[in-house]
């Protein structure tokens, strides 16, 4: 069977809008499907604690990171023990050291990656954009557990420390009532660290 040159020239542009479509679509597909499952150390933000807590403890370490901002970043404490299930509470401390207001997102991963799946946060500052004022200080909770079939997984119940690292990075694309969930601290005020 012959085809002509216009269903072969059909096929081919359909055929490349079909791939182009694919590649514009696959970030935004990834991004969702690592935010469901918690794949590639991706957390997920969850809607309420467990019900139950363990003996068993969990180091979690905090790994804070600027890129491309005049800004400090860090996290009041560089660890805290919690029990798997329990919901622990850690403060971040973000200065714009310029002029100038600046737009900024935190983009966040979790290390190792078997643990992405268990470490869920109820608040957090990265689940929004942030503006922060020139010269300003603020305090940026993060409310987070670890989930309690972490001890029952194969691949991740010999995990004792995980790592939650965090990037704030520039944007444009930012919500306008992304700073819920953060308090400015006064300048000069000695923030505990």
């Amino acid at each position: 069977m012959k085809l002509s040159r216009n269903a072969i020239a059909v096929v081919c542009v359909v055929g490349v809008m079909g791939m182009t479509g694919a590649a514009f679509a696959a970030v935004p597909l990834y991004r969702m499907f690592c935010q469901t499952t918690g794949f590639d150390g991706t957390v997920r933000k969850a809607e309420k604690a467990p019900d139950q807590v363990l003996d068993a403890t969990v180091l979690i370490r905090f790994d804070t990171n600027v890129r491309d901002l005049p800004m400090t970043f860090r996290a009041e404490q560089v660890s805290q023990r919690v029990r798997i299930g329990e919901t622990g509470i850690a403060y971040f401390d973000v200065t714009n050291t310029s002029d100038q207001p600046i737009h900024a997102k935190a983009a966040y991963n979790v290390v190792p990656e078997q643990a992405g799946p268990y470490f869920q946060k109820l608040q957090c500052f990265c689940f929004q954009g942030q503006t922060i004022a020139a010269g300003e200080t603020r305090k940026f909770p993060v409310q987070y557990f670890v989930a309690p079939e972490l001890a029952t997984d194969a691949e991740s119940r010999g995990v004792r420390e995980i790592t939650l690292s965090y990037t704030f990075y520039p944007t444009k694309d930012f919500d306008q009532a992304a700073n819920e969930g953060s308090s400015p601290i006064p300048q000069g005020s000695g923030a505990a660290g």
